[in-house]
């Protein structure tokens, strides 16, 4: 009988969108199961995620493992919200349910088990593209900033536009077209266009709200922006090319997004950001993370004190962790 199912994916990112395209054109093909919802989803959902309700069947793609999802594929080395959601992954023992905290991507993840059913050169070369715009691995900060490649177009546009809507666009369209023909479509263009001339302004805002501080941390802290005006996360590294990291607060609807990343074009082994991260109710990469601080007021102790373990090589304990952990 065929099914119907319901895509969660990490969104606005690129790896998130290849990623619901590769396993809703690959469950579609191997099982006739047809899609009927992309849902997507972020790290504001991390408390209660594994408990929350989906719209089943679900299949869950570069996000946090859920016990309910006929279908999972993450990297993220804080996929797992508490042990018992490991050992229920552990012992489902599915081969639905992939995991490799040590993949760049959810993409790649993913085409080690679909690709002799995606043959076409469209979906690997969209998964080299997740490869490196989830690793960072441009050839440079330049590029990482202002590259026009199809694939850079379409990363940038979600700059512009976050909803659902574009989101569901994005992964109807890159299921039957190449990244090429996406990044040329109309709904892409614009919002690209747009984006582009925001992050030349966010660029010069940002020289003005960001300072290098001690161990060659960016520290900035940026006001709400208008839909004008974006900030890239590699800004940090197109004002200062020699930092080590950058840590900063991100306004978010009606709270603060801190977020860090170790600078992709110096040599030198990254702190685990993203474990660093959790303990604060957010998560990530090794040199990747975030966590949503509902409370504002809360946001400058939490950057002070993530700053601190940075700055002191990740020696120092999260002293005030606990106390704001999904704030």
């Amino acid at each position: 009988m065929t099914e119907t199912i319901a895509v969660y994916l990490h969104f606005p990112c690129f790896d998130g969108v290849v990623s619901a395209a590769l396993a809703s054109e690959y469950l579609r093909r191997k099982n006739g199961w047809e899609t009927r919802e992309i849902i997507p989803v972020d790290y504001s959902r991390q408390a209660g995620w594994a408990d929350s309700a989906l719209a089943e069947p679900a299949v869950v793609v570069d996000f946090l493992y859920h016990p309910r999802a006929i279908f999972w594929a993450d990297h993220h080395s804080t996929s797992f919200t508490s042990d018992a959601l490991k050992t229920d992954y552990l012992q489902r023992n599915s081969p639905d349910l992939l995991y490799d905290p040590k993949a760049t991507s959810c993409a790649e993840v993913l085409w080690r088990k679909v690709y002799r059913r995606l043959r076409e050169p469209r979906f690997r070369e969209m998964v080299d593209w997740a490869h490196r715009i989830d690793g960072a691995r441009y050839e440079s900060v330049e590029e990482a900033v202002w590259g026009d490649a199809p694939a850079l177009r379409i990363n940038q546009s979600l700059m512009n536009d976050d909803s659902a809507e574009y989101c569901r666009f994005l992964v109807g369209a890159l299921r039957s077209e190449t990244l090429a023909e996406v990044a040329a479509s109309r709904m892409v263009r614009e919002r690209y266009a747009k984006a582009r001339k925001a992050i030349e302004r966010g660029q010069k805002l940002f020289k003005t709200k960001s300072r290098v501080e001690g161990n060659g941390v960016v520290v900035f802290q940026l006001p709400k922006a208008s839909s004008k005006t974006l900030v890239s996360r590699y800004a940090p590294y197109v004002a200062f090319l020699q930092a080590r990291y950058s840590v900063g607060i991100l306004p978010a609807g009606d709270g603060s997004k801190i977020t860090a990343m170790r600078n992709p074009w110096r040599n030198f082994k990254s702190l685990p950001l993203g474990q660093i991260f959790r303990a604060y109710g957010g998560g990530g990469h090794q040199r990747v993370a975030s966590v949503l601080v509902k409370d504002p007021r809360k946001a400058e102790t939490v950057l002070s004190d993530i700053v601190e373990q940075i700055q002191g090589g990740g020696r120092r304990s999260a002293r005030r962790a606990g106390a704001h952990a999904h704030d």
